[in-house]
């Protein structure tokens, strides 16, 4: 024991009093951490007669009285056929059901609710679904509501064509634009936009040049509008409309402006067509569609 107490406190540094309590918790430690597998083992490898408890509950359970509630299901139930709306208490009592699901059904009907397919009568509290599935043939009610064919509006409202009279287009607003079938907002404003920045229109052609106007459109555009014949269309002057005023018309542009002034600059103003023939930009086809839209009328005082 000696020699255990003087390698216990050579090993951790224990003084006597320290190896004395370690060497009595060890044993005590053993006994903690082994006692319960022990006890476990001990009790498995003696089974447990519980013959006498068995006994017990048997003759406990033969004391008892069971009373048992026939459900609707367990019940012999001759089925007939019935009419919830219409079934009195007796009807009710016969189908199967207690008398507390039939005076829900009852309470149901005279606060005015009405059964109008066979399913409407599973909503009632308390119905039990099994019950519900062996009486569902017998329910004197249509599986599924009639659908009411409905009489098309137009019968009764015969369509009324919207006559619209036929108007200038050179004077028209956005607001009779819009009456043209095919023609929104967006597009009667963008209508009025170019014409405004063209001069008005001279020919009905015109029309495709109108970005988003198809060819439908444009059909109906001309069976409801005109362009007056007598109409003139505001004109620019060559020799005197400024670089800006020239490049906001749709059908010149910056480029054709500034070589129409450059020109001017350099050689004066223009005499004929054919002095704006010389300007290259200014080619054949431009000038064609220009014919109605400008002129090369000179200042007062200028020399011709």
């Amino acid at each position: 024991m000696h020699r255990i107490k003087a390698w216990v406190r050579s090993f951790f540094g224990f003084s006597r009093f320290e190896t004395n309590g370690f060497l009595l918790l060890l044993p005590l430690l053993f006994i903690v951490v082994f006692s319960e597998p022990i006890y476990r083992a001990w009790i498995t490898s003696h089974p447990i007669d519980s013959t006498a408890e068995r006994k017990l509950l048997d003759s406990l359970t033969a004391t008892w009285e069971w009373n048992k509630k026939d459900s609707p299901a367990d019940q012999s139930i001759h089925f007939f056929r019935f009419d919830p709306n219409t079934a009195n208490m007796q009807e009710f009592d016969s189908l199967g059901l207690s008398e507390h699901q039939a005076k829900s059904i009852v309470n149901y009907r005279t606060k005015g609710g009405k059964f109008r397919i066979k399913t409407d009568l599973k909503k009632i509290y308390g119905i039990d679904s099994l019950w519900f599935k062996n009486a569902y043939a017998y329910i004197d009610l249509p599986e599924q509501k009639e659908q009411k064919q409905k009489e098309p509006l137009v019968s009764k409202f015969p369509e009324r064509k919207l006559e619209i009279t036929r108007f200038d287009l050179n004077k028209a607003d956005t607001s009779q634009l819009v009456k043209i079938y095919g023609i929104g907002s967006k597009l009667a404003l963008r209508i009025t936009k170019y014409r405004d920045k063209l001069g008005g229109f001279v020919a009905m052609n015109q029309l495709k040049e109108v970005y988003g106007l198809d060819s439908i459109v444009i059909g109906n555009l001309q069976k409801k509008c005109f362009i007056d014949s007598d109409f003139k269309p505001a004109v620019l002057n060559f020799n005197q409309s400024s670089e800006q005023e020239l490049a906001a018309h749709p059908y010149l542009g910056r480029q054709i402006a500034k070589s129409i002034t450059t020109y001017r600059f350099q050689h004066g103003s223009f005499k004929s067509i054919d002095d704006l023939a010389k300007i290259k930009s200014l080619n054949e086809q431009v000038l064609d569609k220009m014919k109605p839209y400008f002129t090369l009328e000179l200042a007062s005082g200028e020399p011709k």
